[in-house]
């Protein structure tokens, strides 16, 4: 809190001016829809619960976040990127870089489940395009991923989530290191 002091005229008072502590904000850019900056707040939440239930909790609350999502003048609009924000979000706060060879998909609920998405065969190929072996999907994707071609399937590890605390888990596992 602090005190203004205003030009005095008879019977003016010093007048208290108070900021509200609140947690910094997000920032969302890009050519994003409604859906998808709705999605980069529950990412938000979901990261920031990830935190509290790791007891690494305070990063969000003392940081400004900027999150673009580039693509030219292609607008993005739809949830698939959940998971995937929210993994960004995290290897921010936690200093721990995502594999680059990792991928994935999914919408992620305000409670943590990783909920379906569409274009599965679509996103495998764009996967395998830029060279990532390892991809995350939904669980209720996995009759979708199944259906896939035998030659889009080789070569990759696919994991499959029902809940984001599985997506941490292949994203930020520990590597042993190769002997």
């Amino acid at each position: 809190e602090a005190t203004a002091l205003p030009r005095r005229n008879a019977g003016d008072a010093e007048r208290p001016a108070a900021v509200p502590a609140v947690p910094p904000s997000l920032a969302v850019t890009g050519q994003l829809g409604n859906v998808m900056k709705e999605s980069s707040q529950i990412a938000l939440l979901v990261a920031r619960r990830q935190l509290q239930s790791r007891k690494q909790s305070g990063f969000f609350e003392e940081h400004e976040l900027f999150l673009h999502c580039p693509e030219g003048a292609t607008p993005k609009d739809g949830p698939s990127a959940g998971v995937t924000m929210t993994t960004a979000l995290l290897s921010l706060a936690l200093e721990k870089p995502i594999p680059t060879d990792l991928a994935m998909t999914g919408e992620v609920s305000l409670n943590g489940k990783v909920l379906a998405v569409g274009g599965i065969k679509e996103k495998t190929i764009a996967a395998r395009r830029a060279g990532c072996k390892t991809l995350v999907f939904p669980e209720a994707n996995r009759r979708d991923y199944d259906e896939l071609p035998k030659y889009l399937q080789d070569g990759l590890t696919v994991h499959f989530a029902t809940h984001f605390d599985e997506v941490f888990d292949v994203a930020f596992a520990e590597k042993v290191p190769e002997q």
